[in-house]
């Protein structure tokens, strides 16, 4: 049996279980759960894929909300990453219920391939990637320790081959002044409001001053309780992002500055945090990303295949990028429908976002069999992630 044939059993393989993986989507986007809590959600996905013949792992790298499952054995090793977190409020919004389902099935899948060409096929249930960035601590951790190539399809209004990540910190800050009543005695106060809107209103001054390609931007989460009492304490959380990490660096301090000035000029004390957990930038593997787009071609999707530009946002999966072969393309499902939205939530569940699943699912597993079936195409990958390891990402 050649390439082309495996592809088609794959292929079938995924389609056959379509009633299953559409279930698995569905449960998951009516039952969304937030970060590090999607106690539900991988239950489910690991019981599905131990019942289809996989060994599973549950709680690995020390996260209850985290597995690996794995089919085969040896080399070369192709992983599906698994994203379930939900958002606050607007549940699957970023459409992680399908990331899952199609990490499920390109698994499902690949078990075709393995038979026949050896090696081994994973799913890894990786949680919190909004906000807490998972796949970061999973990084340090060592759980990817071991793979040849590892994908993750997202689901987007566009179908892309590549994803353009920025990297990200996040700033948590606090203010503490000293409470007085805001009429009788406003002199013998200390203003901790204030400082925060001055911080505010010099960091939207820093923005004309930077790169394009960078962004900060953040919430007050603390304003104070009542308009009659000077605030005494504010908090606020920010982001930073860069497409660069060296510029991240400059950025962190530019920014950081404002909150000192704001607390300079009013003399309240100023208390900071950067998050532990920082997102990298996205470093795609372009020979893998080609092969990936040629497999979506097959089911009559056309995705664009850009190796620098604008970038979306930010993902834990350039963390991954920087130590295995990776690719995040992105799969269209809802046309000009703004992701992070509750109409992005109803795509989710819609039968474009379970067509969108089972595309990706399908190239996502005949990708791994153009790796497993030719040493030489799975060399191409190795020498293009040798090449860009460790190299500045400007866009």
């Amino acid at each position: 049996m050649n390439a082309e044939e495996l592809k088609a059993l794959v292929a079938a393989e995924v389609d056959s279980r379509s009633a299953d993986l559409r279930s698995l989507a569905l449960k998951i986007h009516a039952n969304p759960e937030l970060g590090f809590k999607e106690f539900r959600a991988a239950e489910w996905l690991a019981s599905f894929l131990e019942e289809n013949g996989f060994s599973v792992s549950r709680g690995i790298c020390q996260l209850p909300t985290a597995f690996e499952a794995r089919y085969g054995k040896g080399r070369p090793a192709i992983a599906y990453l698994a994203e379930y977190d939900a958002l606050p409020d607007i549940g699957h919004a970023c459409g992680h219920n399908l990331i899952c389902a199609a990490a499920a099935g390109a698994g499902l899948g690949s078990k075709k391939a393995v038979d026949r060409l050896g090696g081994s096929v994973l799913v890894i249930g990786t949680p919190a990637e909004e906000v807490y960035g998972g796949k970061a601590i999973m990084v340090d951790r060592g759980a990817f320790e071991g793979l040849d190539a590892a994908m993750l399809v997202h689901p987007n209004n566009v179908d892309m081959a590549t994803a353009q990540a920025l990297a990200c910190q996040t700033l948590y800050v606090e203010f503490v002044g000293k409470s007085a009543h805001a009429a009788a005695r406003p002199e013998a106060g200390v203003n901790a409001l204030e400082a925060m809107l001055l911080s505010f209103a010099g960091v939207n001054s820093l923005r004309q001053h930077i790169r394009s390609n960078a962004r900060v931007h953040g919430i007050i989460t603390d304003g104070g309780q009542a308009a009659n009492v000077v605030p005494a304490h504010t908090a606020g959380e920010f982001l930073v992002r860069a497409r660069d990490d060296d510029y991240l660096d400059e950025l962190k301090e530019r920014v950081l500055n404002c909150f000192k000035a704001g607390a300079t000029a009013t003399g309240a004390e100023l208390k900071y945090k950067w998050d532990e957990v920082r997102y990298a930038t996205m470093v795609n593997n372009i020979p893998m990303a080609k092969l990936y787009q040629e497999n979506m071609r097959a089911f009559k999707r056309n995705p664009l295949l850009v190796e620098s530009g604008e970038a979306f946002g930010s993902t834990d999966m350039g963390n991954v990028s920087h130590i295995v072969p990776t690719i995040q393309p992105y799969v269209g499902i809802g046309g000009g429908i703004l992701i992070h939205s509750p109409e992005f939530a109803a795509a989710a569940a819609s039968e474009s976002g379970i067509r969108g699943m089972l595309d990706a699912a399908k190239a996502m597993a005949n990708t791994a069999v153009d790796l497993m079936a030719d040493p030489a195409i799975m060399d191409k990958v190795k020498q293009d992630f040798n090449r860009t390891k460790g190299l500045p990402r400007n866009g």
